[in-house]
């Protein structure tokens, strides 16, 4: 991955196979969008509650130019199926911002302007 990368382990052990595994998902998210510039990925796992569970929270920053995306608070029990879900949707946010930058996306005329096609007296252009 040529995309500076850094991963953050909050109120948790690091892992070195969450480590890796986060690199993986990070390298495919660069063949959706190559011009990634920066990724950060933090995982952490909040204390709470014995009886509730501990679930994994994971945040992803990514600066791309003209913008930064970034997903939050996707929380699992599992710590693979939180980063899943996180990385998931990071990925529908940079195809959606590759669109943009494509000029893929239609921009809509605004009704208000757009011509009346019916003549004063309510009769239809034709």
């Amino acid at each position: 991955m040529q995309t500076q990368l850094q991963i953050t382990f909050r109120d948790m052990p690091h892992s070195d196979a969450l480590d890796a595994h986060i690199r993986e998902k990070a390298d495919k998210l660069e063949a959706v969008f190559s011009h990634i510039m920066a990724c950060h990925v933090t995982v952490e796992q909040p204390h709470r509650h014995k009886q509730q569970g501990k679930p994994f929270c994971v945040r992803i920053d990514l600066r791309v130019p003209g913008a930064e995306l970034v997903v939050n608070h996707h929380q699992h029990e599992d710590a693979y199926v939180a980063l899943r879900d996180a990385f998931s949707a990071a990925k529908r946010q940079l195809e959606d911002h590759a669109h943009r930058v494509r000029g893929d996306v239609k921009h809509h005329d605004d009704w208000r302007q757009a011509p009346s096609a019916v003549e004063p007296g309510g009769v239809p252009a034709e």
